[in-house]
């Protein structure tokens, strides 16, 4: 049966999250985690592997964006935290910190440097699921860089982990903002039909327990 996550239900699971007690010197992360049966991950179908935009940036992130030229100077612009030109890349190919710091950051990168990219990185970037996003023609860049802060890849881990967990901001964020999060989440799954195979959902910070939040079913 499908099932509709419940508002309600999420700000209290989220109040109950936010106020457990311990000794925490940082601030703390607000990670979701939703469960699922009747998956078939043999199926391509039964893979869930579902991109979401949040309304809200859940936590610091950098932008990485492959350019040249005009398209690089307008990636600064828009606000990219890194520009890597087509002469730099064959050095991050050949320097492993640089490949570690690269996967730190959320990647786009115009079309024609994607073969280049592939070829020097797909295997590090592929490995972690960070192959860079072509940047479409007439694209607005400030839109593109605001978004690759906001988005989240949701995917299983296989048939044996039934579930996805990600985060959805930090502690210290309005409650409203998480709310949003929170339901956009839901939202890109349910989009996808998702919906249909959830078993529970589940609310906690980093150093807390969780807290299963609520959800009813939908009507048909």
């Amino acid at each position: 049966m499908a099932v509709v996550l419940d508002k309600k239900s999420a700000e209290a699971a989220l109040a109950e999250a936010l106020n457990q007690k311990g000794e925490k010197k940082f601030v703390q992360s607000v990670d979701l985690a939703i469960n699922f049966q009747d998956v078939d991950f043999k199926k391509q179908e039964g893979r869930i592997n579902v991109e979401v935009v949040l309304p809200f940036q859940p936590k610091p992130s950098g932008v990485c964006v492959f350019a040249d030229g005009e398209m690089a100077a307008g990636a600064k612009n828009a606000g990219a935290d890194l520009v890597v030109s087509s002469a730099e890349i064959d050095s991050y190919a050949k320097d492993k910190k640089k490949q570690k710091e690269l996967l730190n950051y959320s990647l786009l990168s115009v079309p024609q440097l994607m073969v280049p990219i592939g070829k020097a990185l797909g295997k590090v970037l592929g490995a972690r699921g960070k192959t860079p996003k072509p940047i479409p023609p007439n694209a607005n860049l400030s839109s593109l860089v605001s978004n690759a802060r906001r988005t989240l890849t949701l995917k299983a881990k296989g048939k044996f982990l039934p579930s996805v967990h990600c985060i959805v901001g930090k502690e210290n964020m309005p409650k409203e903002q998480l709310i949003e999060n929170i339901l956009a989440v839901f939202a890109a799954l349910e989009k996808q039909g998702f919906d249909n195979n959830v078993k529970s959902v589940f609310i906690k910070t980093t150093m807390g327990k969780p807290v299963k939040i609520g959800a009813v079913a939908k009507a048909a």
